[in-house]
């Protein structure tokens, strides 16, 4: 009697069915919500395959578990009214999504770590990260060539209108392929396709580069070597369209900082290459007319003042309101910057105020989290960056480089979402690659954030197993450790 073998599904198909498929989930409206569920079978599954017993995580994820328990108890100042904010409390709804991605990009992490590479390689998640880039490539394109390109998704149509009219959801399910400002002193496009806001394309982008180049400029890359320089080539075009100082900027810290990795790998003749080819774009580019698009964004900071009156308006909101947990959510700010009428008129656009919390993800931890929550987070930022500097891996190395990036962003790009979802997965490559190196081998302790019940004389390996005691020559095995605290 022949027998079927039931076929399954292979590990980290989420991952691929996420990213993958990504343009159709754009255009579906469920853009933003993929990666929330892809987190749920993505936890399933490692949860069946280690258990909570086996499951590891990298040495400061102490800090992160405390950041999270900060993230939930500030539910409980949800209805604290803030200084300089409407009275009104923080939406719950705006709440629960953010805990929400908090959620998913942990799963993120630990899957990736304790998933070994040769079930879920290092160049498969690099190559569906350069995936992304190169659909966030076209999609900025199309927001250059077609900026009224838009339309109501399926998941909107569904949605009753009192759900879909609010601005918060609106810009999630109704694809867009641009916003249509007047930042030069004339009506520009500035693409955003396919995200919801021109600040987050530019985040995704950055976050996406560093895998593009990995995955497609290596040698035994196949046809995507040859591809690659067209697609950088035409990545140029939205990147100055969109007028993003904060991606310029990262870009350029990028360049110096691939520049120093490879001096610091000893490829001398490499780093001049670099540098020559550098300085040939940047002359293309001053020639070209992106040159002149360029000056002319320079020229007009005009949401400088705004950004930096937010800023100060959330800190100062923060600390005399809360200054410890903060107030949960953001919150709408009363009047405005230029009048006590509130809100943008037809004549002043730009009077329209963010809301307290927004314009950078440093401000929303300041605001929401308090400033508990705020160094938490960055601790463990911090620790995972110290790591990741000490090891030449180009997982670390990368990782690394969205760290910078993240430096640099967090002070004008609301990230969480996809780029931190992407920052995640980096920081588990990295964290992954450690261990491969043997950093901590035989001491759990070195390579977890949750201390296991150590024996005198009994080892640990890094893959979470118990083992022999190191002392005897027997292969009796140990009972594996159980957990006994938290250890940032």
């Amino acid at each position: 009697m022949r027998t079927t073998r039931r076929r399954s599904l292979p590990a980290g198909w989420p991952l691929s069915v996420a990213f993958l498929g990504y343009p159709l989930w754009w255009a579906l409206g469920v853009g933003e919500f993929v990666f929330l569920l892809a987190a749920v079978p993505l936890a399933v599954s490692l949860l069946k395959r280690t258990g909570w017993r086996r499951l590891l995580a990298p040495r400061g994820f102490g800090w992160w578990l405390l950041f999270l328990a900060v993230v939930v108890a500030s539910a409980a100042v949800l209805t604290t009214y803030a200084p300089g904010a409407v009275p009104e409390p923080g939406s719950p709804l705006t709440f629960g999504y953010r805990v929400l991605w908090y959620a998913a990009v942990t799963v993120a992490l630990l899957y990736i770590g304790n998933t070994e590479e040769k079930t879920v390689s290092d160049l498969r998640i690099s190559r569906l990260l350069g995936y992304m880039f190169v659909v966030t490539t076209i999609g900025g394109l199309l927001g250059v060539v077609a900026p009224h390109l838009e339309f109501r998704s399926p998941l909107e149509m569904l949605l009753p209108h009192s759900v879909s009219s609010k601005e918060f959801m609106h810009v999630i399910v109704h694809p867009a392929s641009a916003e249509v400002q007047n930042v030069l002193g004339y009506v520009e496009p500035r693409p955003k396709a396919p995200f919801t806001y021109v600040n987050s394309w530019g985040a995704n982008l950055s976050f996406f580069l560093p895998f593009f180049l990995y995955s497609w400029c290596r040698k035994n890359s196949g046809w995507r070597r040859y591809v690659a320089p067209l697609v950088l080539a035409t990545a140029a075009v939205p990147v100055v369209y969109s007028l993003n100082r904060g991606l310029w900027i990262a870009l350029a810290v990028g360049v110096a900082y691939a520049i120093f990795q490879l001096a610091r790998a000893g490829r001398t003749w490499v780093v001049g290459a670099a540098v020559s080819a550098v300085l040939v774009v940047a002359l293309l580019v001053v020639v070209s007319p992106l040159g002149e698009l360029i000056n002319e964004r320079l020229q007009h900071p005009h949401s400088n003042n705004r950004r930096s009156a937010l800023a100060v308006a959330t800190v100062d909101s923060m600390m005399r309101g809360s200054p410890l947990l903060g107030f949960g959510n953001t919150r709408d700010v009363q009047g405005n910057f230029f009048s006590i009428a509130g809100s943008g008129t037809p004549d002043c656009p730009a009077c329209a105020v963010p809301p307290l919390g927004t314009q950078g993800h440093l401000w929303l931890l300041l605001f929401s989290q308090g400033l508990i929550g705020t160094l938490l987070f960055l601790a463990f930022l911090l620790i995972r960056g110290r790591y990741a500097y000490r090891s030449r891996d180009p997982m670390a190395v990368i990782a690394l480089a969205l760290l910078i990036f993240f430096g640099i962003e967090m002070f004008v790009y609301d990230v969480l979402g996809p780029p931190v979802f992407t920052l995640m997965l980096a920081l588990g490559l990295a964290w992954r690659a450690e261990r491969r190196a043997g950093i901590g081998q035989g001491k759990i302790l070195e390579n977890t954030a949750i201390p296991l019940q150590v024996h005198r004389g009994t080892t640990v390996p890094a893959n979470g197993d118990a083992a022999m005691p190191s002392n005897t020559g027997t292969s009796t095995r140990t009972k594996p450790r159980r957990l006994t605290g938290v250890r940032g």
